[in-house]
C-alpha cells in the first residue's frame, strides 16, 4: 500500500513550531549494529513472563502455559449428564468466547478501513476475551497487525507462537527492552529515554529496534508534547542515523473520537499532521501513521491514515453506544457471561435481601442466589440495578453484589439449583448486553468485559484459534530493510 507519510504531512501547523529541516543519512557505512538483519520468525529463546495470579501456568490462568488453548477450555467438551440432570463438569460459571465472531468483527472492520491496515488490540487478555486465541482470531478474520499495552503481554504472545507485526505502547525504564528487540516487538517512545532504552536493547542484541514515535496532540496522556516533538524526532533521527533503530511508525491517540463530529478530533488531526510532517523533514520515513481507535476507525474516515487500532468493536461492542449499537455497526459482541443458581429458597414479606438490606421483599417471593461477585468482576456498583437473564424472563440483582455471590428475586417463577443465568451476551434470546451491565453501573462496556476475573473460566466456540500456519499471512515484515 502506499503509506501516508508524505501526503498527509504538508500541512504543518503552527504548534507545532518550525520544520526540522535537516535529512541524515539513515545508514551510514560502517554504522555499529550494521545493516539490519534480513526479516525471519523472531529469535526461539525468548524470555518466558513470570507466573501470573491466575494459576501456576503464568499470565494465562487456567488455559494452560501461554495460551495453548483448546476450544473448550479447561474443561474440554462437556460429559455426561448426572443424575440432577446437570452435565457433569460444567463450571458454576463461565465466560464463552465467539471465536467466529472476532473474525467476523474484524472482517467487518477491515471492510470500514479501507486502504489502510488494522491492528487488533488486545491488551488487558483481550480485554478479558484471552489474548491468544483472539490474537489468532483476528489475524484469521484479515488482521495485520496486533497492538497491546505492557512489553510482558507482547512477550507472552511472542512465546505462544503468535506472528505479525506487534506493538507495545505503555513501557517502563524497568521493561525488558532486550527480550523485546529480540523478539521483533515494535515499542512506542514517547520520550528520549526510551530512544535511549531501544538503542541499548539494539546494543545487547546486535538488532536495530523498532519504534513508533508517539506524539501528544490533545489527549493530555502519554507522548512527547509539542514543545518537545522536536527533541525526540531529532534524538530518534540520530540513533536511526547510527544504525541502532528504525523509526517505523508515527502514532497518537484521540480523546473524543467517541463523540463524533466534536471539534477536539480536528484539531487533533491537525496537530497530528503537524507532527508527521517535523518527523519527514527529520529525514524519518515511517512505515505508517496510525490515530484511530473503534470509534475513529468506524466514524472518522479522515483519521485512516494508513493503519487503525480498533480495541473494543473487535470484541463486538459499539464504542458509540449513545449512538449506535452492535447490530447496527455490523458487530456482534462476543462474550457470553452465565452463571448458574446455587440456591433457591422461598423468603417472606419483608424479607431483607444481602448486606445493609438494601432490599426488601414486597411479598411472598422466591430467592435465587448466583454464585459470582465483584471478585469475578460483576461490578458493585450495578447492585440493585445489574440486569440477567432466567428461563427466559429478565431480572434485576436484589440487593447488593457481595464478593462471591449476588441475589435475584424471581417471583413466583419456577427455579432450581443448577438453572442457568446469563449475565450478557449478544442479545440472541433476549439477555442484556454488556452495554447495559455498564449503564446499570455508570461504567462502559469495555470495564464489564475486562474486569471478568480469572475464576470464572473462558471456553471457546465457533471453532478453535487456528495454528499459526493457519492464520492469514500478515504483511510481508520489511521493516528491516536499509
Amino acid at each position: 500500500m502506499s503509506f501516508g507519510m508524505a501526503r498527509e504531512a504538508e500541512n504543518v501547523e503552527a504548534g507545532y513550531g518550525a520544520a526540522v529541516t535537516a535529512v541524515v543519512d539513515r545508514h551510514p557505512p560502517g554504522a555499529p549494529v550494521g545493516q539490519a538483519p534480513a526479516s525471519g520468525p523472531a529469535p526461539s529463546a525468548v524470555p518466558a513472563p513470570a507466573a501470573g495470579p491466575h494459576s501456576q501456568d503464568g499470565q494465562y490462568g487456567q488455559y494452560g502455559q501461554y495460551g495453548q488453548y483448546e476450544e473448550y477450555g479447561e474443561y474440554g467438551e462437556y460429559g455426561e449428564y448426572g443424575q440432577d440432570g446437570q452435565q457433569a463438569g460444567t463450571p458454576h460459571a463461565q465466560a464463552r468466547i465467539d471465536l467466529a465472531a472476532i473474525r467476523a468483527n474484524v472482517s467487518r472492520l477491515c471492510d470500514t478501513a479501507g486502504s489502510a491496515e488494522v491492528m487488533a488490540v488486545v491488551k488487558a487478555d483481550a480485554y478479558g476475551h484471552g489474548a491468544v486465541p483472539v490474537a489468532r482470531a483476528a489475524l484469521a478474520g484479515g488482521a495485520t497487525w496486533l497492538g497491546v499495552a505492557g512489553m510482558r503481554e507482547a512477550l507472552a504472545l511472542r512465546a505462544a507462537g503468535v506472528p505479525g507485526r506487534l506493538l507495545a505502547w505503555l513501557l517502563t525504564p524497568g521493561d525488558d527492552w532486550n527480550a523485546a528487540v529480540a523478539a521483533d516487538i515494535e515499542l512506542s517512545a514517547g520520550a528520549p529515554w526510551a530512544v535511549r532504552a531501544a538503542v541499548r536493547a539494539a546494543q545487547a542484541v546486535d538488532r536495530p529496534a523498532l519504534l513508533h514515535l508517539e506524539a501528544e496532540t490533545g489527549l493530555g496522556r502519554g507522548g512527547a508534547a509539542a514543545g518537545d516533538w522536536r527533541t525526540l524526532v531529532d534524538s530518534a533521527a540520530a540513533a536511526e542515523a547510527a544504525g541502532y533503530l528504525r523509526v517505523v511508525g508515527v502514532w497518537s491517540h484521540l480523546a473524543r473520537a467517541d463523540e463524533p463530529g466534536h471539534p477536539s478530533c480536528e484539531r487533533q488531526l491537525a496537530n497530528f499532521r503537524s507532527a508527521a510532517g517535523i518527523a519527514r523533514r527529520a529525514g524519518l520515513a515511517p512505515d505508517v501513521l496510525h490515530l484511530s481507535n473503534s470509534a475513529a476507525t468506524l466514524t472518522l474516515p479522515e483519521a485512516h491514515f494508513d493503519l487503525v487500532r480498533p480495541g473494543l468493536a473487535v470484541y463486538g461492542l459499539s464504542p458509540v453506544p449513545d449512538l449506535a449499537g452492535p447490530s447496527e455497526l455490523g458487530l456482534r459482541p462476543a462474550m457470553t457471561l452465565t452463571a448458574r443458581l446455587a440456591s433457591v429458597k422461598r423468603a417472606p414479606a419483608g424479607q431483607g435481601v444481602s448486606y445493609g438490606h438494601r432490599y426488601r421483599t414486597a411479598r411472598e417471593t422466591t430467592l435465587g442466589l448466583v454464585p459470582l461477585g465483584y471478585a469475578d468482576g460483576v461490578p458493585r456498583h450495578a447492585s440493585q440495578a445489574g440486569p440477567v437473564l432466567v428461563a427466559g424472563r429478565q431480572h434485576t440483582v436484589a440487593g447488593t453484589v457481595c464478593m462471591d455471590q449476588f441475589v435475584l428475586d424471581l417471583g413466583d417463577a419456577s427455579a432450581a439449583p443448577g438453572d442457568e443465568v446469563v449475565l450478557f451476551g449478544p442479545g440472541d434470546r433476549g439477555e442484556p448486553g454488556a452495554e447495559d451491565w455498564a449503564r446499570a453501573a455508570h461504567s462502559i462496556s469495555h470495564e464489564i468485559v475486562t474486569r471478568i476475573g480469572g475464576r470464572v473460566p473462558r471456553t471457546y466456540t465457533g471453532g478453535p484459534a487456528p495454528a499459526t500456519s493457519d492464520v492469514r499471512s500478515p504483511t510481508p515484515l520489511d521493516h528491516h530493510r536499509p
